[in-house]
């Protein structure tokens, strides 16, 4: 007797059901976890920067200016992304934190539906794309580690409304979108593919470390598709690159090409060097599930991406070009996603049975190695110390200065507060963040520790407030500056952490 279509289902392949309940049970907790992040928004690493620029758009949509401090110069921070968000902050009139939690529930949704529809144009396997989302969340290593970018759950929770989330979230989507025009051939035509012309100038203007990324996986979807496109697709390939190339060079904000003449990058990114095996020893099960790829298939897409991104990554380390570990990330989704299509897909039953138990290990691993994020979802003393003492404290909003100040006034202020103060519409002597577009950014920071210095003279402490046009003086009581009694000074506020508002009189 003929089993009946729901029997079938559960019969074939062996225990597929009982994975997809768990994977769908298993992602319905991690959208329910990042709910609650996306209300508390942890203010943390850049969120002060991204913030400032969705303010200075909302205030002028042509003209905004450096986002940090007060000078007209472009910036890289003016993507399409934040342009969309700042009109949206104008039509609606919602507040610029408002405007970031919906910047965070669209990253999200794109992020996850982006993971789920490349992973269906790999594999037919329904539990594919859920087990994909996690290993993607979860299977990365032992060790806490956030960067702009890097997926894991816990940096995805501090990341969640920046622009590097929204660039791979659309990323994903652009490279399910390539890899089905090549598939349909000749029936795919010119608009599509300048389509996806300017799709990807959007993802290299948004981020462009992601769009590197993501541009590394069309790369690696082209070298892997089959057929091998014809002569006509390589036309609409090279008209697509046109097209992308042109909005590349039209952008209005900022030369996006006179980024690759910007040097200063490598210190900062040398951490991404530093530790590799706790961070990044779960994907070692996924770079398995690659090899098995590269076995049946020498042109696999993911393999391809992998390879590519491994070259970049190791090219920085014999260069001392540190900037491409940014790269990263294009060695990890590769073969997260390749993990989970093993675990459904992997020809023996042994093989998948081994692989499933691998992978299945690795993500509770995974799991606890990012407990850290529940100190977001729950209660901030559940941090561990490598965030509440480090460079990720969640910091004071400094909303208590917004009743004294105005839009558009300067504050002299050291490093911690000019990172977020600008989110608030006010500028700062020098810019929190490093700023490779302004001129002066040396100077500014120059000026900044000299005015705080104990050995500096009154009258050039009161020159370089005048200088910069300073109306405010942000600072603790131990951090030098002109006294507290000095008549160029009116005591304003006190905020948390000691600091001092004080308005420049005189």
């Amino acid at each position: 007797m003929t089993a009946s279509p729901a029997v079938a289902r559960w019969r074939r392949p062996f225990g597929e059901q009982p994975l997809l309940a768990a994977v769908h049970g298993a992602l319905l907790l991690v959208v329910t976890a990042y709910v609650f992040v996306i209300i508390r928004l942890p203010w943390v690493g850049d969120l002060g920067v991204h913030a400032a620029t969705v303010e200075r758009l909302r205030h002028d949509l042509f003209h905004p200016g450096n986002p940090m401090v007060d000078s007209a110069t472009d910036s890289p921070y003016y993507s399409p992304w934040m342009v969309f968000l700042a009109l949206v902050a104008r039509v609606t009139g919602l507040g610029t934190f408002y405007v970031l939690r919906i910047a965070a529930v669209i990253g999200l949704v794109l992020l996850l539906t982006g993971i789920w529809f490349l992973t269906r144009t790999l594999t037919r396997h329904r539990a594919a794309p859920p087990l994909a989302i996690l290993c993607v969340l979860f299977l990365w290593g032992t060790k806490f580690f956030a960067w702009s970018g890097f997926l894991g759950f816990t940096s995805l929770s501090l990341i969640v409304s920046y622009p590097s989330t929204f660039t791979l979230a659309l990323g994903f989507h652009f490279l399910a979108l390539l890899m089905l025009a090549l598939r349909r051939g000749a029936a795919t035509g010119w608009a599509a593919y300048l389509g996806l012309g300017v799709m990807w100038a959007v993802l290299m203007l948004s981020h462009q470390f992601s769009g590197v990324v993501i541009t590394l996986g069309a790369v690696g979807v082209l070298g892997g598709a089959r057929p091998w496109p014809a002569r006509a697709t390589w036309l609409k390939l090279g008209g697509a690159l046109v097209v992308g190339l042109g909005v590349l060079a039209l952008w209005p904000y900022y030369s996006f090409f006179s980024l690759f003449g910007i040097g200063g990058l490598e210190d900062i990114h040398k951490a991404l060097y530093v530790g590799l095996f706790p961070k990044y020893c779960l994907v070692l099960i996924g770079v398995v599930a690659l090899a098995l790829r590269f076995v049946r298939d020498r042109r696999d897409p993911l393999v391809i991406w992998f390879a590519l991104a491994v070259a970049m990554v190791v090219a920085g380390a014999v260069l001392d070009k540190w900037s491409y570990g940014r790269v990263a990330p294009a060695v990890v989704i590769p073969a997260q996603i390749a993990a989970a299509i093993a675990v459904v897909e992997s020809g023996r039953k042994v093989v998948r049975v081994l692989l499933g138990a691998a992978v299945g290990a690795g993500l509770l691993v995974g799991v606890w190695g990012q407990r850290d994020a529940l100190g977001f979802i729950l209660r901030q003393d559940a941090l561990s110390t490598h965030i509440t003492e480090g460079t990720w404290k969640p910091g004071g909003t400094y909303w208590w200065t917004t009743p004294y100040g105005k839009y558009g006034e300067v504050f002299m202020t050291k490093w911690s507060s000019a990172q977020k103060l600008p989110a608030f519409g006010f500028y700062t002597v020098a810019p929190g963040y490093p700023d490779f577009f302004l001129p002066d950014e040396d100077q500014r920071l120059d000026d900044t520790a000299r005015y705080f210095a104990a050995d500096t003279p009154r009258r050039e402490r009161i020159e370089l407030l005048h200088k910069y046009d300073v109306t405010w003086v942000l600072q603790k009581a131990d951090e030098g500056g002109l006294p507290a009694d000095d008549p160029a000074l009116r005591r304003t506020a006190t905020g948390p952490g000691g600091l001092i508002l004080y308005r420049v009189v005189g």
